[in-house]
């Protein structure tokens, strides 16, 4: 039985090969042109094309968002994109445009063309029209219950991927319009807003029925599927791919870490224990600034999963270096600042290798020699010596209660 892939998003060259480093099988990416996510950073096709060697080298794939639904003047440089995207040798288009599917086939390009969810792809049908149209994947509507997913699943028409993990919308997946109308940027063409996430003064004609001191607003928790790992396992699920291009290079190696143990715990044992789970969610918990829920996967929402009221969004501050280098002979580790953080405490270290491990971050110098009473600049080259388990890539961050 092939392994299920775990599918992490990536907003730059930066948190790509973040992403592959801690532990995922495939990143997906936008381009320049013809992808959603407008206000990400973006590659151009040269750094598409590093990408691409750099996931090779590891064994992992890159997928291309081309997933705008263009209008009609959006489309001009289509077809040639598409070429340049298949001579640097993307494993995968993500689509939405039917035209843009047809297009990529007729160009007979070697990569995979698989369904964007913006398809809203809901049954076993609609698999089954879009293996007829000759696609190779269809990533499955966010709105799937689990007995769905798992009924379509054992029919084996097309490998199907789902959701597991990142920001969920109020409409059907970039169907509301809400964005459009209130800043006229457009959901479908990269522009969304994310209108539901704002607070309202909710009205009954001229009477406000809205607390004025705890404002209204109708956005959904964030979906987080560790429960379910197991089960999609067991139903056939090709890709498992977590939602956030967006998101820091910190959000991206605590979460792909943790699903990337839990996958690897669930294949070595033929299940994940309690202890597993709680592990995973712990630790995901670290990097989370929004609460989260089960999505659709217990059935629909209820009020439990929406964020009606007044919640906090703030960024998290707990990472604070990134190691840059390690010198064995001298124990000398060479770190970059990222959040303010004091010398001489204890605080907790992870990597591509290293599980989560408490460790005493001891005098650190900058780079001329001086002692730093803070750290406190980010960006900053810092030293230290070391003591304990440490990785080029490792990120060191405070400790958290979760």
């Amino acid at each position: 039985m092939k392994k299920i892939e775990l599918l992490a998003p990536a907003g730059n060259l930066e948190k790509a090969k973040i992403a592959i480093l801690y532990g995922a099988d495939a990143v997906y990416i936008g381009g320049k042109q013809f992808s959603l996510r407008s206000r990400a950073s973006n590659f151009s096709l040269e750094e598409i094309k590093e990408l691409v060697d750099f996931a090779n080298e590891h064994g992992s794939h890159v997928h291309v968002t081309v997933n705008m639904l263009p209008h009609e003047n959006d489309t001009d440089g289509l077809r040639e994109y598409l070429l340049d995207l298949d001579h640097v040798g993307v494993h995968a288009i993500i689509v939405a445009s039917p035209a843009i599917m047809t297009l990529a086939k007729k160009l007979n390009c070697s990569f995979e063309v698989h369904v964007s969810t913006q398809h809203s792809s809901t049954n076993s049908s609609a698999v089954r029209f879009w293996k007829s149209k000759g696609m190779d994947r269809v990533v499955l509507a966010r709105e799937c219950q689990l007995d769905e997913i798992r009924q379509i699943c054992k029919q084996d028409i097309l490998p199907i991927e789902v959701f597991i993990h990142g920001g969920m919308c109020i409409s059907y997946s970039g169907r509301c319009v809400l964005s459009n109308h209130m800043t006229l940027r457009d959901a479908n063409r990269g522009g969304c807003a994310q209108s539901c996430r704002w607070k309202y003064h909710l009205m009954d004609k001229n009477e406000e029925i809205s607390d004025p001191s705890n404002l209204f607003s109708m956005s959904s928790k964030d979906l987080q599927a560790v429960d379910y790992i197991e089960d999609f396992i067991n139903m056939g699920v090709a890709s498992l791919k977590i939602e956030g291009r967006m998101k820091s290079a910190y959000y991206l190696a605590t979460v792909v870490s943790s699903y990337r143990y839990l996958i690897d715990k669930i294949y070595e044992n033929g299940h994940a224990t309690q202890n597993d789970i709680d592990y995973v969610k712990k630790e995901i918990a670290k990097a989370e600034n929004r609460p989260t829920g089960p999505g659709f996967y217990q059935g629909l929402p209820n009020y439990k999963v929406q964020l009606y009221q007044d919640h906090d969004e703030t960024v998290t501050q707990e990472y604070v270096a990134i190691v840059l280098d390690y010198d064995d002979k001298s124990s000398i580790a060479t770190l970059q600042v990222k959040n303010n953080f004091m010398p001489n405490q204890i605080m907790e270290i992870f990597g591509p290798t290293i599980p989560s491990t408490k460790v005493m971050i001891k005098d650190v110098y900058d780079e001329d020699e001086n002692l730093c009473e803070v750290c406190n600049k980010p960006m900053q080259i810092v030293h230290t010596k070391w003591t304990g388990p440490i990785e080029k890539h490792a990120m060191i961050r405070k400790i958290r209660v979760v």
